[in-house]
């Protein structure tokens, strides 16, 4: 049966290998803003005229809005690179304008309780992102002033309600981040295909639901992360063997396994943590192509130890070492969004939660099999050295694409 169970496990392995290629670069996200004005009143005051559901009796409201999508995910799922060449240039952007903003706001709906706001689409711009160029749709939107705002006296009675949805049909691992500010305080929230529909309050937000959130995310960073999830992969193959010259051996109980895997998921924690609050508060900052090529090359040395030993001493040293680089790929997902620093504290400390609850999952899931194996030549064979291999062979192509080829 533990045999069965862990032939269960390396085909699952293989499978992450086999989809690893299509998840080379930094995963497809995209960054929402919504501002509600902080004088409700005189807000709604103007833009009744514009809203084509108010009435005298019931001033709307405004939000003001901004979009920034990736120029590489539009690319792919529209056709607006006029002749092909891979670059979406400001000409080509501009000539399909109206086709974008038909693309983009038909997956992006906004209601004030149960009634639906008008979208009003501004400027559309190019801004530079961590990782690439990205379309900056900014709108504004009207929304009728909810049922039962006339008694307590404020033009936002009800929730917003907003749903997001632009390519979960193509890409189901997108994450769209939103954050959304009234003026009561600000809240983050992430938008995915489990979870593409999400309400905000016209009171103070709560701070435990963007903690939440956050955790949530850290763990599907880790699920879906499959450089990160290859790279302690590599970590953890050779935990339950000690190396002896050139020969792999058997542990002799399962504290030694638990004590070296503990020693290098701890190390790899406290390294990325360092360097994901570093980027993330806009201390220390490196170029994406820099990281990420950082990144594949660390996946590549840790899979490479394995099969020869190229990093002396012990793991978890090199695994803080490597983890550092790592802090500064988990910090993409946070660093453009903008937050406020009281709020982008929160989501840290849940982001990097989540990580480690996604780490332990792995951990839990891995190390009792691979021990149970451990002196089989099953394990010595497929997975240490055949699994290393597949690894390292991955994450060249990876280095290779993201120092050279990736735009």
């Amino acid at each position: 049966m533990m045999r069965r169970a862990f032939v269960v496990l390396i085909a699952f392995a293989f499978h992450l290998l086999r989809a690893a290629p299509a998840q080379a670069h930094k995963p497809s996200d995209a960054y929402l803003t919504l501002n509600a004005p902080a004088d409700r009143s005189s807000a709604a005051s103007t833009s009744t005229s514009t809203s084509t559901s108010a009435s005298t009796s019931a001033p709307a409201l405004e939000l003001d809005g901004r979009w920034d999508i990736a120029l590489r995910d539009l690319t792919y799922a529209m056709h607006l690179d006029a002749n092909d060449d891979g670059n979406l240039t400001w000409g080509e952007l501009r000539t399909h304008r109206a086709q974008l903003e038909a693309y983009a706001f038909a997956h992006l709906t906004v209601a004030a309780g149960d009634r639906p706001c008008q979208t009003i689409p501004g400027e559309l711009r190019i801004v530079p992102h961590s990782d690439g160029n990205y379309a900056v749709l900014l709108f504004r939107l009207a929304c009728d002033r909810a049922p039962g705002a006339a008694s307590s006296g404020s033009t936002a009675a009800a929730d917003i309600h907003v749903n997001y949805s632009i390519f979960f049909d193509i890409d189901p691992q997108h994450h769209g981040l939103l954050r959304f500010r009234n003026p009561e305080g600000e809240r983050a929230a992430i938008f995915t295909a489990a979870a593409p529909s999400q309400r905000f309050a016209w009171t103070a937000p709560p701070p435990a639901q963007s903690f939440r959130d956050a955790v949530a995310e850290g763990v599907g960073h880790i699920a879906s992360g499959i450089d990160h999830l290859l790279f302690l992969l590599a970590l953890l193959l050779p935990s339950v063997l000690r190396r002896e010259g050139r020969t792999w051996r058997p542990v002799s109980d399962f504290r030694a396994a638990f004590r070296d895997v503990l020693g290098i998921v701890t190390a790899f924690t406290v390294a990325h943590s360092i360097t994901l609050s570093l980027a993330a508060l806009d201390v220390v900052r490196l170029p994406s192509r820099v990281v990420e090529s950082g990144i594949a090359a660390s996946v590549v040395l840790a899979a490479l130890n394995n099969l020869v030993p190229v990093l002396r001493g012990e793991r978890w040293a090199a695994a803080f070492a490597l983890g550092l680089l790592h802090g500064f790929g988990f910090s993409a997902v946070l660093v453009d969004l903008g937050l406020a620093r009281a709020e982008l504290v929160r989501v840290l400390l849940g982001f990097n939660l989540g990580v480690e609850l996604g780490q332990c999952a792995v951990v839990a899931a891995f190390l009792p099999l691979a021990y149970a194996a451990r002196a089989k030549p099953l394990y010595h064979r497929m997975a240490l050295l055949g699994g290393s291999a597949a690894i390292a062979a991955i994450a060249v192509v990876w280095l290779v694409e993201r120092a050279f080829i990736a735009t």
